[in-house]
């Protein structure tokens, strides 16, 4: 398979400065790092692949011959995308790109010598609540928040130091990033290894500290953050955005953004479940007579058949106009509500008709017993 061209590997162009080709790399190497993608044989090649081409594009004599001739200029500086080289290799090869003796000494932690363990710094969690009407809940939609949180220092490029020089090799743990004990016990000496409590594991220690940052290499800052909400989430679910807390210490993992959901009460409109519940009031002439009314939904207005002799207390049902279910087809449905609205003060006149009415035989109660009780019918739709 054909090399790719090295400067679309860290996303840069032929003019790039040397500066921005650093950064570049910098970014890849943070984001394919393998403390960060344990396992991740495909992140461990992409690792690799931006090690190669740093190695040459940061290296003018190198950089000049890849200009010229290409992937043939570069005989001998291609051996991470051939795997001629560990990750040690890849650790120990630059010198100064995070600002201390090794790149991953004084960014990731740890030390590329002597066996010690690269530990990166992780941010804390960040915890939001967002307000969702039924409409949003519904269709899904995306919003954007503006988040106060602990940010990269854009000064030190979360490094912490005043400069690059400003850094020297712990003394307490000899820049391995953890320190070693031994311990002598009826079963012999046992040996145990621990974080270094001097550099906290990064192995380097800051001569000079960021005036920005004064040395944490964070701020608090703010970031607005687009957040693309599922339909059909319900109250009291909690998605999560990784890598969107605070920034960690040192250039290490940022934390999560936690999304608490919260519904906003619909005006007319009541969800249960997938399903949403309607109240219609119709007139006791309607329920008699039938009619043809308008009933609001979440996708806007619908109009439904109420049929003659209607009785309270009947549920219609509106197929599929309810709320999603999460990463699902399915859906709910609109059920309805059917309330006979009763009169509380009548004219004489209306009473008087009522009360001829109230004679026939016709406006007698004479419940059939093909008729379903409400408990019958509410189990049946919620089944």
């Amino acid at each position: 398979m054909a090399k790719r061209d090295f400067y679309d590997i860290l996303g840069v162009s032929k003019s790039s400065t040397a500066d921005e080709i650093k950064k570049a790399y910098r970014k890849l190497a943070i984001k394919y790092h393998p403390d960060k993608n344990p396992g991740d044989k495909e992140a461990e090649e992409k690792f690799k692949e931006a090690a190669e081409a740093y190695e040459v594009l940061s290296n003018p004599e190198k950089k000049q011959r890849y200009d010229q001739f290409g992937h043939a200029g570069t005989s001998g500086a291609g051996s991470y995308g051939g795997g001629h080289m560990n990750m040690e290799d890849i650790f120990s090869q630059f010198g100064d790109i995070f600002g201390g003796g090794s790149p991953f000494e004084s960014f990731f932690g740890g030390s590329s010598s002597g066996g010690g363990s690269r530990r990166m710094a992780r941010g804390s969690n960040l915890r939001i609540k967002v307000k969702l009407n039924l409409e949003e809940i519904a269709k899904g939609t995306e919003k954007k928040i503006k988040v106060n949180k602990l940010v990269v220092c854009h000064t030190c490029d979360g490094t912490g130091a005043k400069d690059r020089s400003s850094f020297h090799t712990c003394n307490t743990c000899g820049g391995s990033g953890s320190v070693r004990r031994v311990t002598n016990t009826i079963l012999g000496q046992m040996q145990t290894t621990s974080t270094c409590p001097t550099c906290n594991g990064t192995g380097t220690q800051i001569t000079s500290k960021c005036h920005a940052c004064h040395g944490d290499g964070v701020v608090r800052g703010e970031e607005t953050i687009s957040i693309n909400i599922p339909a059909g989430v319900s109250e009291g679910m909690q998605l999560s955005m990784s890598g969107k807390g605070n920034a960690a210490p040192n250039g290490g993992i940022p934390g999560d953004l936690i999304i608490l959901v919260e519904e906003i009460p619909h005006e007319t409109l009541q969800r249960e479940g997938n399903n949403v519940v309607y109240d219609l009031h119709i007139s006791f002439l309607d329920a008699v007579l039938g009619a043809s009314v308008e009933v609001p939904t979440i996708d806007g207005k619908a109009k439904i058949k109420i049929e003659p002799g209607t009785q309270g207390g009947k549920i219609l049902r509106l197929k599929g106009k309810g709320v999603p279910e999460v990463n699902s087809y399915h859906r709910g449905d609109q059920l309805i509500y059917v309330n006979i609205w009763t009169p509380k003060a009548l004219s004489r006149e209306e009473r008087d008709l009522l009360e001829k009415l109230n004679n026939s035989p016709n406006f007698k109660p004479q419940p059939g017993k093909h008729e379903k009780s409400f408990f019958e019918r509410m189990k049946e739709y919620f089944e």
